[in-house]
């Protein structure tokens, strides 16, 4: 008989096995990387252009390009092309991030063929319609007018520009205004000069039929496509951190305050990164954070409480956020700076570490669970110019991290005089 009185035994993960992705150039020199997994008879088509919002040069541009591909094309209205993937059962989903756009496609196996048809359309041959343009501007400026009612939109906005600076793409944020200077033409430009076969990357998971290689290639691969051939090379902006440390945004409607305390780091290519990831996890990485139990748990201030750390193509940073009540916005911040400096004072016991070394180690093997999960964890390496020993090495550091490690980047990384803070609310 089982005994449910007594917990199952503990055993630590000492070793993860990972799919990796297969690279195949195509003809036109596209890199396609197929990762073959899962047993669903679906795929995921990702289309990866480097054109994400660090691109553009002016706000909205990079968004508005890629969420205005499927409004139009050559040879199909939008109607024609939403009615034609939901025809065969697809999914299309537009997404735009710092620094890549990407244009994914969720297929059955034996649908593939004729949706990717519409998905050849919409990245080589979209027409921007004037009257598709109007409408989603006017459908884009009021989803911006009601999130900038909200406390943790505005402190986010106003965080990353104090972190890079107003100018810098990182910092730039979405004002009233664009919404009236933009123009299609501006979106015509982006598109010709991004989105081309020079500057796209494709990435294919899930359960892959054995032609998707030839497939892909036949629609993308056999000669190069887009406006121009000369492929553009982002510009070099300089981080512009503001030198003001405390900022408060006065909110009169405020029911709670917005905090964000943090500040410029680094990304994953940093050599300090797979350590600080586990400071991170132990001051508010996860549920049973230090944050969480003190602000939390214990004095019972807000909902929730974390850290984190954001990850860029050329920078990274640091940042802890909540939103608590207004009369313990000032009681708040104490408690993180308090949290802050026992982590650089005292050493994090044997015990804790080990719970959060575990907790991290089985978030990972969660984390690559099924093929689409899988071409995740591959695309954050890829984004970064690293191979799968990225993971060993991750791996290795998480495994041999030490309560001295802990200390010594916590006085490295999280001294008081370095860290932003940023509050939205009625009252400090």
């Amino acid at each position: 008989m089982l005994n449910r009185a007594q917990a199952p035994s503990f055993k630590t993960i000492d070793t993860i096995n990972i799919i990796k992705a297969n690279h195949t150039k195509f003809s036109n020199g596209i890199d396609f990387y197929s990762l073959s997994a899962g047993s669903q008879e679906i795929v995921k088509i990702e289309f990866i252009f480097k054109a994400g919002m660090y691109h553009q040069a002016a706000s909205l541009i990079a968004s508005s390009t890629n969420n205005l591909l499927e409004v139009g094309s050559k040879s199909y209205t939008a109607n024609q092309i939403s009615d034609g993937i939901d025809f065969y059962g697809s999914f299309l989903e537009l997404h735009v991030e710092q620094d890549f756009a990407i244009v994914s496609l969720f297929s059955l196996n034996k649908y593939l063929n004729e949706s990717l048809k519409f998905i050849e359309e919409l990245i080589k041959y979209p027409t921007f319609p004037d009257d598709e343009f109007k409408l989603y501007l006017t459908n884009k400026k009021q989803n911006h007018f009601i999130n900038s009612q909200k406390g943790d939109v505005l402190v986010r906005r106003k965080f990353s520009q104090l972190l890079y600076g107003e100018k810098h793409p990182y910092g730039l944020t979405v004002a009233d205004k664009d919404f009236d200077r933009i123009n299609i033409s501006e979106i015509k430009h982006f598109f010709s000069q991004y989105y081309t076969s020079n500057n796209c990357t494709i990435i294919a998971s899930g359960n892959l039929p054995d032609s998707i290689t030839e497939m892909l290639n036949s629609f993308f691969g056999e000669k190069k496509w887009g406006q121009t051939n000369d492929l553009i090379l982002p510009k070099s902006y300089s981080i512009e951190t503001t030198k003001q440390q405390k900022h408060f945004i006065y909110k009169e409607d405020a029911i709670q305050s917005a905090i964000r305390v943090g500040r410029v780091l680094f990304n994953k290519t940093h050599p300090d990164y797979f350590k600080f990831q586990v400071l991170n996890a132990i001051l508010g990485g996860y549920f049973g954070s230090r944050l969480m139990a003190n602000i939390r748990e214990d004095k019972g201030y807000t909902y929730g409480i974390g850290s984190g750390v954001v990850n860029l193509v050329n920078t990274g940073s640091f940042y802890i956020s909540t939103e608590v009540g207004n009369n313990v916005t000032n009681q708040t911040l104490i408690e993180i700076y308090k949290e802050i400096r026992i982590l650089r004072e005292k050493l994090v016991s044997v015990d804790e570490l080990e719970t959060v070394r575990n907790y991290i180690l089985g978030q990972f093997l969660r984390s690559v669970d099924g093929p689409f999960a899988l071409a995740d964890k591959f695309k954050a390496i890829w984004e970064y110019n690293l191979d799968y020993t990225y993971f060993d090495l991750y791996f290795n550091a998480i495994k041999t991290v030490t309560p001295n490690d802990i200390i010594d980047l916590a006085n490295k990384y999280l001294q008081e005089k370095d860290l932003l803070e940023c509050v939205v609310g009625k009252n400090l």
